[in-house]
């Protein structure tokens, strides 16, 4: 019995029960000691934090003239500076966008909870690529929503599975990150994100296009976000963060959305925590106006680049025969398969990886119903190289059950 129903309490919303905790955070808080090295979590590398341009931010907003308004209410749509500044970085990527076309939220995964809230009754279903990012799987789950996996390949989507798919489930909404996906690292190319548009529009779907990853390229050419395709722009929702290029404490997220869905989602953040802090906002805003981002990010991407390739260098010895991995040109992971022989099931080996003092995250959680026992993550973005070339050694060994 659980203790609510031993102390004679009501019992706790099946919402909770059903849904279950995040496999990740559990592995994170076996493995946080520093004699590990971590392949598990999804955490930016912290020592490319740019500590005194967000200190100096910061003191900026709390000793000047707006030093008491940063600590009062704010509005629920958020901070105008930011707002602003948010809309003109928007626009200079090819989706022109006012600040009133913006929510600032606490963080891009308060967006994604938001827009659940205003989108889904229970029983209303959610395409998801195969495999998702987890706690997508965990909002869609807490809204009693069904959640169903679009069939996808080592480019993201089949624009033709999704065709069917809709016509089929007559689905709410898509929700997909088409750039350095989590947790795969793939990315959708042109064509398909061209198709995925058309397919929207055609049988009547909304698209929630996350992109938390896309500024962290360091090969290859940025392409261009699905809203911005004339099928997709009345019925796309473009999410962003600042979690992965400035500093995910300060939990500082947005939403893009068309006028209607955007006013429900500001009404139901008014119910979840009223606004985002207001320090937060003006001191983000603050940094825009005074410190080149872009040249940071660049700074960023260039050192996660040397990690992967590192990474990229070690799995041929880490991992059995047979293996496959890709290589992303961009984001914080890498996927990798273990040979479909029947031997290797990487939720019943991470035990061994433990046992090593390495932790990847296994596959199977990631897919809606459940996936393929032979898959992981392995974020390469908060080791070192030399780290990350000690912890496949690690992992090898693990995998060998030497």
């Amino acid at each position: 019995m659980t203790t609510a129903e031993l102390s004679g309490l009501p019992a706790l919303a099946a919402r909770v029960a059903d849904t279950g905790g995040s496999p990740i955070r559990d592995i994170l808080a076996v493995t946080a000691r520093p004699e590990f090295i971590n392949f598990a979590g999804g955490l930016p590398a912290p020592e490319f934090f740019d500590a005194d341009g967000v200190a100096a931010a910061y003191d900026a907003v709390l000793t000047g003239a707006d030093a008491r308004r940063a600590l009062q209410y704010s509005t629920t749509e958020g901070e105008p500076a930011l707002r602003a500044a948010l809309a003109g970085r928007t626009s200079a990527r090819g989706l022109p966008t006012s600040a009133d076309d913006l929510l600032v939220t606490t963080g891009s995964q308060q967006a994604l909870s938001l827009l659940a809230t205003a989108l889904l009754e229970p029983g209303d279903t959610v395409l998801v690529e195969r495999p998702c990012y987890l706690a997508a799987l965990q909002v869609f789950g807490f809204a009693g929503a069904r959640v169903v996996g679009v069939p996808c390949d080592e480019h993201g989507i089949d624009p033709d599975a999704l065709d069917a798919l809709v016509a089929e489930h007559r689905p709410k909404l898509l929700y997909t990150v088409p750039t350095f996906q989590n947790p795969t690292g793939r990315t959708l190319p042109a064509e398909r994100r061209a198709a995925v548009a058309e397919v929207a529009a055609r049988r009547g779907l909304w698209i929630v296009e996350d992109d938390p990853y896309g500024e962290l390229r360091f090969e290859g050419t940025r392409l261009p976000w699905i809203a911005t395709y004339e099928g997709a722009r009345d019925r796309t929702v473009l999410l962003g963060s600042f979690s992965k290029v400035m500093a995910p404490g300060m939990r500082l997220g947005w939403l893009r959305a068309p006028r209607d869905l955007r006013r429900a989602c500001t009404v139901a953040k008014q119910a979840a925590d009223l606004h985002t802090p207001t320090v937060n906002q003006l001191a983000a805003a603050r940094y825009l106006a005074t410190v080149d981002l872009d040249a940071h990010v660049a700074h960023v991407a260039e050192q996660y680049g040397a990690r992967r390739d590192a990474m990229l260098a070690g799995l041929p010895g880490a991992l059995p025969e047979g293996s496959a991995w890709n290589r992303p040109e961009g984001g914080m992971f890498l996927w990798a398969s273990l040979p479909q022989d029947g031997a290797y099931d990487t939720t019943a080996l991470l035990g061994k990886a433990v046992e090593e003092k390495v932790a990847y995250v296994p596959g199977a959680p990631f897919y809606a119903g459940g996936g393929d026992p032979t898959t992981l993550r392995l974020c390469f973005v908060t080791q070192a190289p030399e780290e990350i070339t000690e912890g496949l050694r690690r992992l090898g060994r693990a995998l060998r059950n030497e």
